[in-house]
Formats: C-alpha cells, sequence, structure tokens
C-alpha cells in the first residue's frame, strides 16, 4: 500500500484516540481542554509511531533505535504547534472539538514532511 495512504489512515486513527481522549476528560472529568490536549498528544504518540514504523514508512528500513528519538522530535515540534495554534482558537471562541479537528488536520501535513524525509529516513539507504 502506498505510503501516503498508510501515512493518512495511521495519522487519522493516531488523531481519533488524541480527540477520543481529549473529548472524555473534558466532557467526563472537566480537565481543562489545553492539559486534556497534552494527554491526548501522549497516548496518541504510541499509536503514531508503531504505525509509522511498521506501516507507513516501513519500506524505509529505519530501525526503532534511530527512528524513535528522530520521530519524537517530529511529534513533539508538532504538538507545540498543535498546542499554540490550540490556545489559539480557543482563545477566539471556538468550540474545544471543532478547534482540535482543525488543528490535528493542520499539522497533520507537517509531520508528514518531517517524518518521510527526516525521522524515518534510513541512514544506510540515504547515504
Amino acid at each position: 500500500m502506498n505510503s501516503l495512504l498508510w501515512f493518512g489512515l495511521v495519522g487519522a486513527s493516531a488523531a481519533a484516540v488524541h480527540f477520543s481522549v481529549v473529548w472524555l476528560l473534558v466532557s467526563q472529568w472537566q480537565v481543562p481542554a489545553l492539559a486534556a490536549n497534552v494527554a491526548g498528544f501522549l497516548i496518541a504518540f504510541g499509536v503514531s509511531f508503531l504505525g509509522h514504523h511498521r506501516l507507513s514508512f516501513a519500506a524505509q528500513q529505519a530501525t526503532v533505535k534511530s527512528a524513535l528519538p528522530r520521530f519524537a522530535l517530529v511529534a513533539v515540534l508538532g504538538f507545540v504547534c498543535n498546542e499554540l495554534l490550540y490556545a489559539v482558537l480557543l482563545g477566539m471562541g471556538l468550540e474545544y472539538r471543532l478547534a482540535l479537528l482543525i488543528v490535528l488536520v493542520a499539522v497533520a501535513v507537517m509531520t508528514w514532511v518531517l517524518s518521510r524525509f527526516w525521522a524515518f529516513r534510513n541512514k544506510l539507504a540515504a547515504g
């Protein structure tokens, strides 16, 4: 299956986990949306790394040892952008679920580019 298609499926799964955790924490336990967003990110990170390593970028044959720290950096950078944009949209009065959907889609493009061309690049195959 195409790397971009797998990226979309894995990303959608991780985003669904992220969104569900935020929704559950906010709606059931009244956790502030920005704090719930941190928990959602942390839980979705595992789904994302595993899926991207084994499916989206498997053909690049990067080891977990080399890919995990690079992907973690990409994910943290993506999350910083996510949290900042989320705070801005919430500050503008957007409903927390709509704001989160916008943020998750916006950050996905950056994550794909950095993952494809850096995080999961096999150092041996790249030169």
